[in-house]
């Protein structure tokens, strides 16, 4: 499988930020999480990361199209990078893309000093970050009665 990391512009924030509520649309319903959820968050706020200095957007796309987004956050200081988030839109799931971003991620920016956090009710998320060798850090946070925060980092 190959896909390709491509850098998005200011001018590509209205299409993230269309791809990120459809691709969290579904966890939004099962978790009810209004105040989290990257499905209910306001253009702004994604404008507002694309700003931060040490965030860069990536299109993840295969044969052309673009079937995800990736956020690496880099301060290039030291401290630990983050994913956050990263999604696969919903009809290109299960191939393989979200494991092939985030192994071309590491080769961009180090494959060590890493951190992300998922759902922990989403198990194939966190069987594919352990996968990949991130580790869990022994933090959970309860959101609500359905649904936990569980970090992971990778060294």
């Amino acid at each position: 499988m190959s896909i390709i990391l491509r850098p998005a512009t200011r001018d590509d924030l209205k299409t993230i930020w269309q791809m990120q509520v459809e691709a969290f649309r579904g966890l939004l319903e099962v978790y009810q999480d209004y105040e989290l959820s990257p499905a209910a968050e306001s253009i702004d706020k994604t404008i507002a990361r694309f700003e931060q200095p040490e965030t860069v957007y990536y299109f993840i796309s295969a044969e052309g199209t673009d079937v995800g987004v990736i956020r690496i956050v880099d301060g290039h200081d030291g401290t630990r990078k983050r994913i956050s988030p990263l999604w696969i839109m919903p009809e290109y799931r299960n191939r393989g893309y979200a494991q092939a971003a985030i192994l071309a991620a590491e080769a961009i920016h180090g494959a060590d000093n890493w951190e992300l956090e998922t759902i922990l009710q989403e198990k194939g998320n966190c069987h594919l970050y352990e996968k990949l060798g991130y580790r869990r850090t022994g933090r959970t946070d309860r959101i609500n009665d359905k649904m936990d925060i569980v970090y992971y980092e990778k060294d």
